[in-house]
């Protein structure tokens, strides 16, 4: 019995020593003190007025109600943001980007000059401007799905801007992405001629598995994988998309990834290659252009996430009388109704909007009032850019929320985006991980 007690106390102590580490740590980190005029938690769908969200080094402490006042009891040494004119949300996310494409005009060489012209070291400068760009419009986070032909240069730019040498949001980086021989480009060349892939290229559940577990130990955060190729007009007006992976080779793919505690996102127009993605137990749809009543069925049972980006099938169409027009317009009318259904039936979304198949210079915001146009309220819009997105990254509660024990990813407009959602196209306020990258919007000295 004494020997218990003995344990206890001992036990006891511990705790009490660690706490005390802990509290000593807290106590050494920066604060800084934010004064909200209206605050979109990310999580509630309710608004806040005047809030005061105390940040203690990278992370938010507390968040409360503070009165009309600016606080004058400050800690010492302690940093104040005024914000009290401002509208104050959780760093946004964007799950669907590809930091090392640049929209790619025809007139400049297009896809293919990537891969057959351009060296890493170039395109490795043009992605370090992409995320700045998106940090810039209040992104703090990035889910990259993958390089196009660049290899695994997202992971080094991931390393370079956590290493504090460049400026840019949390990257999620899924490196090279898979696909099978005759499923990606480069494409058209002679066949004699040996060209490079803007994929990894498996055939078989075994290359497969392999590929996958490359991408892994060389650092994805995810495994991207394309479920269909090309997609046309077919014999009675409907979209046909070609089908990639089989459900056997996507199988040995997912459970390789979730063996290692990562997740599967696949790329997936419709058709027979979105069922083989169902089927084979994929965690995201990533575009879903043609989704059926039983696949929605499905995506809501398994827990399957759609990442629609809606907004990069409304630009750069061929014209109207060309196949490829046709095929244009058809991409966009049917994605807006699976995207309709998905809502309604209750599909777990989260924003995302191709960037880099749009050029970097358009504002990634853009997605919003497409979103809203086809269903989504405002608030639901904006929460599958902050805590919806973050659940799909596995980081509820630390990303996309202003809550205490949150990362301190903070940004703020001027203006109401509940009442005019193209508010988000002009983020005033940055702030990432407790330091401020960006302040438009804070009184003027």
């Amino acid at each position: 019995m004494k020997r218990g007690i003995v344990l206890l106390i001992v036990l006891f102590s511990s705790l009490v020593v660690s706490s005390a580490s802990w509290a000593q740590k807290d106590a050494s980190a920066p604060v800084t003190i934010i004064k909200a005029g209206f605050l979109i938690d990310g999580a509630s769908a309710t608004v806040r007025r005047n809030v005061i969200i105390t940040i203690r080094g990278n992370k938010i402490g507390d968040v409360a109600d503070g009165g009309v006042t600016i606080p004058t009891n400050l800690p010492a040494g302690a940093a104040f943001i005024d914000l009290s004119q401002a509208t104050v949300l959780p760093g946004l996310i964007d799950a669907h980007t590809h930091i090392f494409l640049q929209g790619e005009d025809p007139a400049e060489g297009g896809y293919d000059i990537q891969l057959l012209k351009y060296p890493l070291a170039f395109r490795a400068a043009r992605a370090t401007v992409s995320v700045r760009r998106a940090l810039e419009q209040g992104f703090t986070t990035l889910r990259d799905m993958e390089t196009e032909g660049a290899g695994y240069g997202d992971v080094g730019i991931k390393m370079a801007i956590e290493g504090g040498y460049i400026p840019g949001p949390r990257l999620f980086v899924s490196t090279r992405a898979i696909s099978t021989t005759g499923g990606y480009p480069l494409e058209g060349y002679a066949p004699e001629i040996e060209v490079p892939k803007g994929v990894q290229i498996i055939d078989g559940p075994v290359e497969a598995r392999k590929a996958t577990r490359e991408q892994l130990d060389h650092g994805a955060d995810w495994i991207k994988v394309y479920m269909t190729h090309r997609s046309w007009i077919g014999k009675s007006g409907e979209l046909v998309s070609q089908p990639t992976l089989t459900v056997e080779e996507l199988r040995a793919i997912v459970d390789e990834t979730h063996g290692w505690g990562k997740k599967v996102a696949c790329h997936s127009y419709g058709g027979e290659g979105m069922q083989r993605a169902l089927d084979g137990g994929c965690d995201s749809i990533e575009h879903g252009l043609v989704l059926t009543d039983a696949q929605i069925a499905q995506m809501i049972r398994q827990g399957t996430w759609l990442c629609p980006t809606l907004s990069v099938y409304y630009g750069d169409w061929a014209p109207a009388d060309t196949p490829a027009g046709q095929r244009d317009r058809k991409r966009a009318s049917e994605h807006e109704v699976s995207f309709r259904k998905a809502l309604k039936a209750g599909v777990k979304i989260a924003f995302g909007t191709d960037m880099g198949g749009m050029p970097w210079t358009e504002p990634i915001a853009q997605e919003f009032p497409w979103m809203v146009q086809f269903g989504m309220t405002p608030m639901q819009a904006i929460q599958s850019a902050t805590s919806r997105a973050a659940e799909l990254l596995d980081m509820k509660g630390e990303l996309g929320v202003i809550a205490s024990g949150a990362y301190a990813d903070v940004v703020a407009v001027s203006g109401d985006p509940l009442a005019n959602i193209k508010i988000l196209e002009n983020v005033g306020f940055v702030m990432k991980d407790g330091k401020v990258f960006k302040d438009e919007l804070g009184p003027k000295k």
